[in-house]
């Protein structure tokens, strides 16, 4: 069965301990999942027909209580094993998937989709197909609302005709065992059945506790059919498990939006155009929303301040104890932007006047006006001339935060900054500021320590691997600082910067130089 683990016990299909061998088998009207008429229960008032209990040896009946208890703990080991794949899931994507796919598998389907959407209206709402592309679930929902069977569960509308207790229970779950059989169901979803070929459906609820219902799935068949009682109980005790753990991932999974969302609007909207810079950024927030940040400042006369920095600590306080830090940074990058010594020296006064708790890494760097802009060097010499563009010259200065890393088609080389004490270290901090000239060409790459982290190397081999990426961006790809960071990206971290398994925030920020 597609999208099943093999390696799953399948549910054993228990006999009737009242039955013997000989009348439990097929000639004898059972099935391994429907019920048997020759072992139905015996009220005692009709003649006792052969074959019952009455008729059974105590070895044979034995035999069968065993066979009874071999298939409960075949149920429960089945249960426990795919309760613990949908433990493991880190996401809400994840968790529908391994939801579907599992009960898929109990009830005997092959195909489904599941609709997360919560009654409080707060979303997110999605719909994950198993077996079903984009183009089939559209043409699912081209059926009227109130024929999907996954939709009357969700808009709580009752079977029609019927009253309230049988409303109650069709709300619970809602099986069409026949859709092309059906004369009463709406013509447009036997339609669409036919096209996508499936000829039953088993839908549920999906609700815990005091969020209430979240969602419904609903399992296709591809002929007519309709999962036995034993079928419907497993599945019935899995989703109750499923449906917690959704809402739980529900509540992370709202949270980290938030905090997302507030670090975007914290963060630049966009990077500014200076002139003879071009700017490139990648960010990543890790799952519980850190406080790594980054900047870029248009200054007078065309200069340019660039930022990073971390700010320890995770979660909502420390999101706007970064935003604080950042807009602090730009007021004094703005007053003494030429100095970033004073700049960083400013905010560690700040920092342990207003937050003696926290403590940051920063760096930032003064990139002077262009050529010719006052304040900047002289004017590039008139075509034919002597000479070439001169180098705009970049003063920097770090408080405990990784060294930025040159990268041309001659070197790629970090910048040898002075070691210092992170902000809010020490009762005074200072550190000398260092000054570089990247030459028309090159990129100058600024990062926070998450990109070294999420390697999962130690940190001198970290730095290496960095390093070894810098330097292998292809020579046509270095007059663009969008391709120069995408190609440091995939290196570092095959799995990308969303990769909801990484705790680490990440930042990595390119100044191209023009020629």
């Amino acid at each position: 069965m597609a999208g099943i683990e093999p390696a799953l016990p399948a549910p054993a299909h228990t006999n009737d301990p009242r039955v013997t061998p000989a009348s439990a088998g097929p000639a004898a009207g059972t099935s391994a999942d429907g019920p048997s008429t020759a072992g139905a229960p015996q009220d005692g008032t009709g003649p006792t027909a052969p074959g019952t209990a009455a008729d059974l040896s105590p070895v044979d009946r034995l035999a069968a209580v065993q066979d009874r208890l071999a298939g409960w703990i075949s149920d429960l080991s089945t249960l426990h094993d795919l309760t613990e794949q949908l433990a493991r899931t880190r996401t809400l994507d994840d968790a529908l998937r391994e939801l579907l796919r599992a009960g898929a598998f109990l009830v005997g389907a092959r195909r489904g989709l599941v609709v997360l959407a919560p009654q409080d209206g707060l979303g997110p709402e999605t719909t994950v197909g198993l077996g079903l592309g984009h183009a089939e679930i559209g043409h699912i929902e081209t059926v009227p609302r109130r024929a999907l069977s996954y939709a009357r569960i969700l808009d709580g509308l009752p079977e029609p005709g019927a009253g309230d207790d049988a409303a109650a229970e069709a709300r619970t779950e809602i099986a069409e065992p026949d859709i092309p059989g059906e004369k009463d169901l709406d013509p447009r979803l036997r339609e669409v059945a036919a096209r996508l070929g499936y000829a039953a459906s088993y839908a549920v609820p999906l609700t815990a506790g005091p969020a209430g219902r979240i969602g419904a799935a609903v399992w296709l068949y591809d002929e007519p059919a309709e999962p036995a009682d034993r079928r419907r109980h497993l599945v019935g005790l899995y989703r109750a498990h499923a449906a917690e753990h959704l809402a739980g991932l529900l509540e992370l999974h709202r949270s980290r939006q938030t905090a997302r969302t507030l670090r975007e609007e914290l963060l630049p909207r966009r990077l500014p155009r200076i002139p003879g810079v071009r700017l490139a950024v990648r960010h990543a927030t890790g799952p519980r929303g850190g406080g790594d940040w980054y900047d870029a400042l248009p200054l007078p006369d065309g200069a340019l301040g660039l930022a990073v920095g971390s700010v320890t600590g995770s979660g909502p306080s420390a999101v706007a104890a970064m935003g604080r830090l950042r807009a602090s940074l730009r007021a004094y990058a703005v007053m003494e932007g030429e100095d970033p010594v004073a700049v960083l020296s400013d905010l560690e006064l700040l920092m342990r006047l207003t937050e003696p708790a926290r403590s940051a890494t920063a760096l930032f760097a003064f990139t002077e006006p262009p050529p010719g802009a006052p304040g900047g060097p002289p004017a590039a010499p008139l075509p034919g001339g002597p000479g070439g563009p001169a180098p705009r010259k970049m003063v920097l200065a770090g408080a405990g935060h990784c060294p930025p890393l040159v990268l041309g088609d001659l070197r790629a080389e970090y910048v040898e900054t002075s070691l210092s004490a992170p902000l809010g270290m020490l009762a005074c901090w200072e550190a000398p500021s260092v000054e570089i000239e990247p030459a028309p060409g090159e990129t100058v790459l600024l990062y926070s320590d998450g990109l070294l982290h999420r390697t999962g190397e130690p940190m001198d081999r970290a730095f290496a691997r960095l390093h070894t990426a810098a330097a292998g961006v292809p020579r046509a790809s270095r007059r663009d600082p969008e391709a120069v960071v995408d190609h440091i990206v995939r290196t570092l971290l095959p799995q990308g910067l969303d990769d909801p398994s990484a705790e680490e925030d990440v930042v990595l920020l390119a100044a191209y130089f023009e020629e």
